[in-house]
């Protein structure tokens, strides 16, 4: 009988994207001219066409083959997308009745987009495999969720917008949204019979192409904010409010999936999907919406800041879960 060799506890390393998107806001506080409307880079059409390509890239390497595997555990599909989009923004609602004015505008509106936005594809799933969760499970929830958001997630804003007497122009939203979202996604589906085994063959570089992308989209939106002194006017208060609102949100949202889980009877490997399924929320989709949704807002930087620190941290306390649920199994099955 071979000796097991014991896996290597999850250790995170440093994130390139992560340092890029210091780098990204850095770079708008020094030089936020060429991003800025009417800019060099001409950001009106440089988002719309970073948006097509980062879905395109989404499409193409979404693996709906794969999710035959999981589709037949409702209660779990149930738990984890009933968080994500009910769950979640009911706590920002509050959230944001606890804070009352003392939060800036574009802050409280960051808030609840966080909230509203769909699950991450890939930490979610890669999470789930450290931990020796249900991968199959994890891979359907984190795809079907990136389809629903495209919905969801901007009929929640309508109505926070509609609740707080501004009108957000839904259709030309939705129209937005169907062009340069939902068609390259689909575009990208489409091409799987031809290009699928070159995404597969490819996923570092594809990687690299949407997040280089996505960091010239956080550059283009700080650009705005930075040049009409939106942060010289609020100073360091969001980042540090963001911080403690961030965290607080996660903590409370992988403490109920848990106890959830837990009080459903769901297997270990269930519930570790669960949390990370129904905690994770997704940069990679949410910084394209609010480009197409919010425009050249000048608060645009500080709508994006929630999901900006929010995701780092679920990363890093994922990563420290995942750790300790692999060492966990391999306890077990010593």
């Amino acid at each position: 009988m071979r000796p097991t060799v014991p896996r290597k506890p999850f250790r995170p390393r440093p994130d390139w994207f992560l340092i890029g998107m210091g780098a990204a806001v850095g770079l708008a506080y020094l030089f936020p001219g060429p991003g800025a409307s009417g800019g060099a880079l001409k950001p009106e059409l440089l988002t719309k066409a970073g948006v097509a390509l980062i879905f395109f890239l989404h499409g193409m390497s979404l693996p709906f083959a794969s999710l035959r595997e999981g589709t037949l555990q409702w209660p779990l599909h149930l738990l984890i997308q009933g968080f994500t989009f009910l769950v979640f923004p009911l706590l920002g609602i509050g959230l944001l009745w606890l804070v009352g004015d003392r939060m800036a505008p574009g802050l409280r509106l960051g808030f609840f987009f966080l909230c509203a936005l769909p699950s991450t594809v890939s930490s979610s799933v890669a999470l789930t495999a450290t931990a020796g969760g249900n991968v199959a499970a994890a891979v359907f929830n984190a795809t079907i969720s990136a389809l629903l958001g495209v919905v969801l997630t901007p009929l929640w804003l309508g109505w926070m917008a509609e609740a707080q007497g501004k009108g957000l122009p839904f259709g030309e939203v939705v129209i937005d949204l169907v062009i340069w979202l939902v068609l390259p996604l689909l575009a990208g589906q489409v091409s799987r019979p031809w290009l699928g085994s070159w995404a597969g063959r490819n996923k570092r570089f594809i990687n690299k192409v949407d997040r280089g992308t996505i960091l010239l989209l956080v550059y283009t939106s700080f650009c705005d904010s930075m040049e009409r002194g939106v942060w010289t006017e609020h100073g360091l208060g969001p980042v540090l409010g963001t911080l403690v609102g961030t965290a607080s949100l996660l903590a409370i949202v992988i403490a109920a999936t848990t106890a959830t889980s837990r009080w459903l009877g769901f297997s270990d490997s269930d519930r570790i999907a669960a949390i990370f399924c129904g905690s994770k929320k997704t940069l990679a989709s949410g910084v394209p919406m609010a480009s197409l949704i919010f425009g050249q807002d000048p608060q645009l930087g500080l709508i994006l800041l929630p999901i900006m620190v929010y995701h780092p941290l679920q990363l890093v306390v994922g990563g420290v879960l995942a750790g300790r649920w692999a060492l966990r199994s391999l306890e077990k099955a010593a």
